[in-house]
């Protein structure tokens, strides 16, 4: 028996998952070591809504905010709709360099994405030395979506 919970909970992974597919950047805020916050745009690819990946370079204001502090936060929203028609998915994450173990795993999904969209397939070599950007990833802890008609962010359990 499908209880009205569960449709709810169904719709909102729905919203989650259509947000994330319809967008190329998303917001990734952190925080340095004294709890100075920083904000920058980043191209992403995500297999599943709770893995983000990105490249970056190590010596950036958020790559250095990553190491001192790995809770990050991100949001992703199309900034082309009017506020009536706005919907956004806010992610709370623990963000690092993806290890050199799953480099070839992160990029297959990244080069995929990019493939996907018309760019030129990335590999290993573009993300480790002697080139300077690096493979990045976020793992989400916890998702929301905004309610219909107000401000207010709802709870999305991933299934």
């Amino acid at each position: 028996m499908v209880v009205e919970s569960d449709r709810a909970d169904e719709e909102r992974r729905r919203i989650l998952r259509s947000v994330i597919a319809a967008n190329r950047f998303m917001t990734l805020a952190t925080a340095d070591d004294s709890g100075t916050p920083w904000a920058t745009p980043v191209w992403f690819a995500s297999p599943d809504g709770r893995r983000f990946l990105w490249v970056s370079l190590p010596t950036t204001r958020h790559s250095r905010n990553i190491a001192a502090r790995p809770d990050v936060a991100i949001v992703i929203y199309d900034s082309q709709t009017t506020p009536a028609d706005r919907q956004a998915v806010y992610v709370e994450a623990t963000a690092s360099q993806v290890a050199d173990d799953r480099i070839d795993e992160g990029m297959k999904i990244f080069a995929g994405e990019l493939v996907s969209q018309g760019l030129d397939e990335w590999s290993r070599d573009d993300v480790t030395p002697p080139r300077r950007l690096r493979l990045y990833q976020a793992i989400a802890t916890a998702h929301f979506i905004l309610a219909d008609a107000t401000d207010e962010r709802l709870s999305v359990t991933m299934a």
